[in-house]
C-alpha cells in the first residue's frame, strides 16, 4: 500500500510572515475552505494569543468545521521562570477550542542559552511543562523543534532529547525545523534518520508510532529538495505553504511537494484527495490573488512558464512527443501548453500557434506564409516588439499575412493634451483630453469624438470608444484589464524607444496587444487599436 505522507499548511500564519503579505479574517477563512477541498491534513490558521483576528478565527472556524482537514492552533512554550498553568497565552490556546495545538521550542542548546537566556536543562523543562498542561487539556499537541537541523550539528544528543522529552510530555509528532534555511538534502536526510531512530521506542498514549515531520525554509533554494529527502528517511508529515510563502526566502511550496510526491514516486506515496493534483494550478493561482502576490511564472508545475516552448527545436520535438521536452502533461496538474513565437521560432512554432488559434480555418498555412510571416516577427522584434503575452496581436498579424483581415476602422488623426492648474503654490489639478477622428466601417462614416480620462491613454481610450460603440455596440462588453510599459533603450533617456502590453477581455477570453513606439501614447495607440480589432474580429468572425 502507498504511504500516506500528511500534508500540514502553514501559509495563514508563516506565509503571512512574507514581506507585503497579509490576510483579512474573511481570507482565512476562504483560505482554510479551499485547503479542505484540496485534501490538506492539517491547516495552521494561527496564534490565538498574537491578535484579535487569529480569536476571531478559531471562534468562526468551530463553527463550520472543515470535512477533511484539521486546524490547528500555534503558540509557543511557557515563558520562563513561571508555571505553565499561570502564562496566558498558552490559556488563550486551551481557549481556541482547536483540537491540535503545535507548540515550538527550542531544540538547540545555544539557542537555549544564548536566546532565551535560560539553562539547556529549564528548556527542557519548559518543553515538557507546556505540553503537559495541553495535552492534559485534551489537546492533540505537535511539538515544533525549531532550529533542530543547527541544534544537531552542535550538540546532536541534545537536539534529540528535546524531541524524546516532548513526545514523553504527551506530543504525538515532533517537527524537526531547518529555521534558518541553511541545510542541505545530505544533513537533512541524516538528521532526520537519526530523528526517527530515537523515537522508534517511543509510542503516543494510544499505541501508535510517534510521527516525525518536516518544516523547511528556502534560503539556499532547497526547501522541496529537503522536505522529499526527510521524507525518504522517514518522515511522514511535511509543513509548508502554498506557493512557497514565508518569511525571507519563504517556506517549502506545498504544491510542488505534493506534485512531485504524487507524480514521482511510481505509486509509492499517497497525498491529497483523489484527483487533487490535477486542480493544483488552479489552487496556486487563487493564493496569489489572495495575498496579492504576482504569480511566479517559472513556479514548477503551476507556473505559467512551466509548460511553455519557444524554441523552434523544442517545438519541432513537442510536436512528434511531448515527452520530448515535458516531463509530465500539462493536464496532470491542471496547467496548460504554450507555444510561443519569437526570432528564436522556427516552422514548427508557427505551425503549433496556427492550430492552437485554429487559424487553418481561414485558408492554408502554406510554406510561403510561414516563411513570410517568420520574416515579419523577427524584423518587427528586432524595433521591439515582443508577442508572448500579445496572442491578440499576433493573431492579427497572422490574419494580414494571410490577407484575410479587414480593418474595422483607420486613423485620420488624433490628439491628446493635458490642462494643469494651479490651485495655490502647493496644489494643481490637471485634466486630460483626447480627440480622435476615425473613418469606421465599410461605408468609412467619419467620426470625430473628444473624451476626458485619467492620463492620455485612459482619454484615448474613452474617446475611441465614444467613436466606436454607436457603431459597433459589441465594444461595451470589452475591459481593458492591465497596462504594462517597458523602456527598452534606457540610454536613449527621454528619446527612448517604449512597448506597451494591453490586456483586454470580453464574456469569453483574455487577450494581450502589443504597440512599440519612441512615443508612449502612439505605443499605447497601437495596442489600443490592436485589442479593439481583435475584440471587433472575433464578435464578426474575421479572427
Amino acid at each position: 500500500m502507498a504511504i500516506r505522507i500528511e500534508l500540514y499548511d502553514t501559509t495563514l500564519r508563516d506565509g503571512a510572515q512574507s514581506e507585503g503579505v497579509a490576510f483579512s479574517l474573511h481570507d482565512k477563512l476562504v483560505a482554510t475552505r479551499r485547503l479542505d477541498e484540496l485534501g490538506i491534513d492539517y491547516v495552521e490558521g494561527g496564534y490565538p494569543a498574537s491578535n484579535e483576528k487569529d480569536k476571531a478565527y478559531f471562534e468562526q472556524i468551530a463553527l463550520h468545521e472543515p470535512e477533511h482537514t484539521t486546524v490547528c492552533a500555534f503558540g509557543m512554550t511557557r515563558r520562563k521562570g513561571m508555571n505553565a498553568a499561570d502564562d496566558a497565552g498558552l490559556q488563550q490556546i486551551v481557549d481556541s477550542g482547536a483540537k491540535i495545538t503545535t507548540i515550538v521550542g527550542k531544540s538547540s542548546s545555544y539557542q537555549a542559552r544564548e536566546v532565551l537566556c535560560v539553562t539547556p536543562e529549564e528548556n527542557h523543562e519548559m518543553i515538557a511543562d507546556t505540553v503537559k498542561l495541553l495535552a492534559a487539556s485534551g489537546r492533540r499537541v505537535f511539538f515544533d523543534a525549531e532550529h533542530f537541523f543547527d541544534g544537531w550539528k552542535e550538540n546532536p544528543s541534545y537536539a534529540l532529547e528535546t524531541l524524546r522529552v516532548a513526545t514523553r510530555a504527551g506530543a504525538e509528532a515532533v517537527v524537526l525545523c531547518d529555521t534558518n534555511g541553511g541545510s542541505m538534502p545530505s544533513e537533512i536526510s541524516q538528521g532526520t534518520a537519526e530523528a526517527v531512530d530515537a523515537l522508534k521506542d517511543l509510542h503516543t498514549s494510544d499505541g501508535r508510532a510517534i510521527c516525525v515531520g518536516i518544516h523547511t525554509h528556502n534560503d539556499c533554494g532547497m526547501a522541496v529538495a529537503n522536505s522529499l529527502a526527510a521524507v525518504e528517511a522517514g518522515a511522514r508529515m511535511i509543513q509548508g505553504t502554498m506557493n512557497g510563502l514565508g518569511e525571507r526566502c519563504g517556506n517549502a511550496d506545498l504544491l510542488v511537494v505534493a506534485a512531485n510526491l504524487a507524480l514521482k514516486s511510481n505509486g509509492r506515496y499517497d497525498v491529497l484527495r483523489p484527483g487533487a493534483i490535477e486542480r493544483i494550478t488552479e489552487v496556486s493561482r487563487f493564493f496569489y490573488e489572495l495575498a496579492n502576490v504576482n504569480p511566479v511564472a517559472s513556479q514548477p508545475y503551476v507556473g505559467k512558464s512551466a509548460f511553455t516552448h519557444k524554441g523552434g527545436m523544442h517545438v519541432s520535438g513537442i510536436n512528434r512527443d511531448s515527452a520530448s521536452y515535458e516531463h509530465v502533461s500539462p493536464d496532470a496538474v491542471g496547467n496548460e501548453r504554450r507555444i510561443l513565437v519569437s526570432e528564436l521560432s522556427g516552422k514548427s512554432n508557427i505551425i503549433a500557434c496556427a492550430k492552437k488559434y485554429h487559424l487553418e480555418e481561414f485558408g492554408v498555412l502554406d510554406h510561403d506564409t510561414i516563411v513570410m510571416a517568420l520574416d515579419e516577427i523577427t524584423r518587427r522584434e528586432s524595433q521591439g516588439y515582443q508577442y508572448e503575452a500579445a496572442d491578440g496581436s499576433f493573431k492579427l498579424l497572422m490574419r494580414k499575412l494571410m490577407n484575410k483581415f479587414q480593418p474595422s476602422f483607420s486613423r485620420l488623426n488624433y490628439q491628446t493634451s493635458v490642462v494643469v492648474t494651479a490651485i495655490n503654490e502647493t496644489l494643481t489639478t490637471n485634466a486630460t483630453v483626447a480627440t480622435v477622428k476615425l473613418r469606421v466601417g465599410k461605408r468609412g462614416e467619419i467620426r470625430h469624438e473628444v473624451a476626458e480620462g485619467d492620463g492620455p491613454v485612459d482619454a484615448l481610450n474613452n474617446a475611441l470608444r465614444k467613436a466606436l460603440q454607436p457603431i459597433y455596440p459589441e465594444l461595451r462588453e470589452m475591459k481593458l484589464v492591465d497596462y504594462k510599459v517597458r523602456v527598452l533603450n534606457s540610454d536613449a533617456a527621454t528619446a527612448a524607444t517604449t512597448r506597451v502590453i494591453i490586456e483586454s477581455k470580453d464574456s469569453e477570453e483574455r487577450w494581450g496587444t502589443v504597440g512599440v513606439s519612441e512615443n508612449v501614447v502612439e505605443a499605447s495607440w497601437i495596442a489600443l487599436c490592436d485589442s479593439i480589432e481583435y475584440k471587433l474580429s472575433k464578435t464578426f468572425g474575421r479572427a
